[in-house]
């Protein structure tokens, strides 16, 4: 016997609109922005399996833009999905690759990334069709040239198709997906929502604690993370880095210094920064630097060597120049790194109060700071990803902070739903 399941226990009041309109087909696209703690993924989840129940020619397909964050993502977000609806028992769960099984008629729901777009290209369906798609972290693809590809790749042999994008909107009102959205279209429905109509219970009250205390630290940045306001007009990545003039007594004040260190040698630099930061205040203060081409290990330690302190944080994809550093006597680890330590490591540098930068001593670091850019795809519009071109400081500034990101990064995984 299958217990009846109340929705409102497992989605959030503000989707009631929406779930309704999904369940009669009101439209085939459903674009779901919001900020921080919403539960838009968790609302196109729980929607996943109920479609295919009601229609059982169809398959899902949930995709990202890289397809190794899918284990910790979107594959466990349907796992949850499929508990919170009492179907466990009702389907089967695979993961190489990652497939789930609705085992009285055997439709799938397949994960896939589109870095890897043979196996899109190579999908096989024992019957039916995909009339499900979910693009989760929409704002990652490369603007609508690349949906509409997939689109055509995937939404084919059927009637008729759900379509859902889920995204918190970048800053930028230059970015792809906050113009697109714009764009009237009858068969689409966007969807705003945010963290203040999610039940407090199923957010925790550190969640709310630390939502209230970004917006009293940050007005800006609160209004962008939990609201999922757009707050920019262009395309800067770093909107909190100032100049600031500092001192050698200042300096020798600092006591909690990290320095990082980013490996170049005959096109790009080494990259070298040393800072301080203030946890309380949430502020990096960035006093020094060494940034050449065509520096030797040796050589660079010998530059380094007068402005050490402790422990240097580097590239881990540079064993061999990190031992031969070690070597030479200089205390150097490498970074941690994994599938999204570069998305997490500048949102981070993104969230602090301030970055304050002497460009007199550091004037390399400072101008990448402040002329970094997201990336643009072919129409012109800015997409979120982040360039990988003159970010030598910026790199270093991640690998010297790695330690305070990686707890920070297990603070956000307790309390973000």
């Amino acid at each position: 016997m299958t217990t009846k399941i109340h929705l409102p226990d497992i989605v959030a009041l503000h989707f009631k609109d929406v779930h309704q309109d999904i369940m009669r087909h009101g439209h085939t696209y459903y674009w779901e922005e919001g900020g921080r703690g919403s539960t838009k993924s968790s609302h196109i989840s729980i929607e996943i399996p109920l479609l295919l129940k009601k229609n059982p020619q169809c398959h899902a397909i949930v995709l990202r833009k890289v397809g190794n964050t899918i284990k910790n993502s979107v594959y466990p977000q349907m796992q949850w999905a499929i508990d919170r609806l009492g179907l466990t028992r009702k389907f089967k769960f695979k993961t190489s690759p990652h497939e789930i099984t609705y085992k009285r008629t055997g439709q799938k729901i397949l994960f896939m990334g589109v870095d890897d777009p043979q196996k899109i290209k190579s999908i096989k369906l024992p019957f039916g069709y995909i009339g499900i798609a979910w693009f989760e972290e929409l704002d990652q693809f490369d603007g609508m040239e690349e949906i509409r590809n997939l689109n055509q790749s995937l939404l084919r042999g059927g009637d008729t198709y759900w379509w859902f994008g889920s995204f918190n909107p970048p800053k930028s009102q230059n970015n792809w997906v906050n113009e697109e959205k714009l764009l009237e279209d009858a068969d689409r429905l966007v969807h705003h929502s945010d963290f203040r109509g999610v039940p407090r219970e199923w957010l925790g009250e550190q969640f709310f604690a630390e939502a209230e205390k970004l917006k009293v630290k940050n007005l800006r940045s609160y209004e962008h993370e939990y609201l999922g306001h757009v707050t920019g007009t262009g395309g800067a990545v770093f909107d909190n880095v100032e100049d600031m003039r500092m001192t050698d007594k200042q300096i020798a004040q600092f006591d909690h210094i990290y320095q990082g260190l980013d490996f170049g040698f005959a096109v790009d630099p080494l990259a070298f920064v040393s800072m301080h930061y203030d946890a309380k205040h949430e502020i990096v203060y960035i006093y020094d630097e060494v940034y050449q081409q065509k520096l030797t290990n040796r050589a660079a330690y010998q530059k380094i060597k007068p402005k050490l302190c402790d422990w240097v944080t580097a590239d881990s994809a540079e064993p061999k120049s990190i031992k031969e550093l070690q070597d030479l006597g200089m205390k150097i680890k490498g970074a941690k790194k994994g599938p999204d330590s570069i998305a997490f490591g500048m949102k981070w540098l993104q969230d602090r109060s301030k970055i304050y930068i002497d460009k007199r001593r550091c004037p390399n670091t400072y101008r990448e700071f402040v002329s970094y850019e997201y990336e643009q795809n072919r129409q012109g519009q800015f997409i979120s990803a982040y360039p990988d071109v003159n970010n030598h400081s910026i790199d270093a500034c991640r690998y010297a902070l790695d330690s305070v990101m990686e707890r920070d990064k297990i603070i956000a995984k307790r309390i973000n739903y």
